[in-house]
């Protein structure tokens, strides 16, 4: 570390190392161009294209964000399994996202966590599809459309 920096108060120097962990995920965005140049109109066509997914991660990723994401992954992968395989993946889900000790914890409201906690002894295809879309609707609302400007961001320099 140069002289200069050791100068600094130690919350400066944090948020620096923070800025320069989102920048290098745009980088990382940039130099494999995840980004094809056509700006999606929405969270759905986002999500159905390997690059504009990959960026969206890095994204969410560069603000400790991701979880959501996964979240919503973890359910489609689910919906389309075979139903020998459900409950096990059901359980993974529910203590991977839903559990509130969970380690990538999404943010549901209690009646949603009451009502999947009372059929994780019988899933079925469906047992997500409520939790699924607050999620969505919540990226939607707020992590999809703060991607949306820093590309635009991206795209000025």
């Amino acid at each position: 570390m140069c002289k200069g920096l050791s100068n600094l108060p130690s919350s400066c120097l944090e948020k620096a190392k923070g800025m320069r962990v989102k920048l290098s995920n745009f980088t990382d965005i940039h130099k494999n161009k995840c980004w094809d140049e056509k700006t999606p109109l929405d969270l759905e066509t986002l999500l159905c294209n390997k690059n504009t997914l990959h960026a969206f991660r890095c994204f969410l990723r560069s603000e400790f964000s991701q979880e959501n994401l996964d979240f919503w992954l973890a359910c489609e992968d689910y919906r389309g399994s075979p139903l020998n395989v459900q409950k096990s993946k059901a359980c993974g889900i529910y203590n991977q996202f839903i559990n509130p000790d969970a380690p990538q914890e999404v943010n549901l409201d209690a009646e949603t966590r009451e009502t999947l906690l009372s059929v994780m002894d019988s899933p079925c295809s469906d047992t997500f599809n409520t939790a699924q879309q607050r999620i969505f609707s919540l990226m939607a609302k707020d992590s999809f459309p703060r991607f949306l400007r820093s590309m635009d961001n991206i795209r000025a320099y």
